[in-house]
């Protein structure tokens, strides 16, 4: 889902021009850049169900910590309160929203592995719906959502006065495309 939460920061900075796109496309990876250090530290993991072939979609990801619904809370406002501290209170309200929506499209995309509670505490059932059983669906759904950030985003910036302005769109654009291509090629649906 990585290329769909490019697409997403793409809509937003399309309608909000004055948060910077880097810092819209570094809050919806946030729950996962987090997730890195605490899976190397082996508080979260991931494991593949026994007789299931490794790969896209068919991984149980135990993110018990940066991906329960209220770990993901906390830390989206976290985040936004970081960037509302640079770029104002508008900014930091945008920013940890968006951080946020990473939690509501994984909850689409994931297995039940996404806990209500960090830690699983309380041992409430899991959530996900787990479109990724269908990795040609939720390749669908991740293009749709790139082409829509990506057409919000070229439309907003059309109102631009400058060629400048146009240039930088043309740039960012490309380095969205560039990016959820990787992405979809590194989870194994386009390649």
């Amino acid at each position: 889902m990585i290329a769909g939460h490019f697409g997403l920061a793409a809509a937003v900075k399309g309608r909000e021009p004055q948060v910077p796109l880097w810092a819209l496309m570094l809050a919806t990876v946030w729950l996962d850049i987090l997730f890195v250090p605490l899976f190397l530290l082996g508080a979260e993991t991931i494991t593949v169900p026994e007789g299931e072939a490794a790969g896209y979609g068919h991984a149980i990801i135990h993110a018990d910590y940066t991906h329960s619904l209220l770990g993901a809370l906390l830390l989206s406002a976290l985040f936004g309160w970081l960037a509302a501290r640079r770029w104002g209170k508008r900014a930091g309200w945008i920013l940890g929203a968006v951080s946020f929506s990473h939690w509501l499209l994984d909850l689409v995309v994931h297995r039940a592995d996404m806990p209500w509670l960090p830690a699983n505490w309380g041992d409430l059932p899991r959530l996900g719906l787990g479109l990724w059983r269908s990795p040609v669906a939720s390749a669908v759904v991740e293009a749709a959502l790139v082409a829509l950030g990506a057409w919000l985003y070229w439309r907003a910036v059309q109102t631009l006065p400058s060629q400048a302005g146009r240039g930088r769109l043309v740039a960012a654009l490309i380095a969205i495309g560039g990016l959820g291509t990787l992405a979809l090629d590194v989870s194994g649906v386009a390649g």
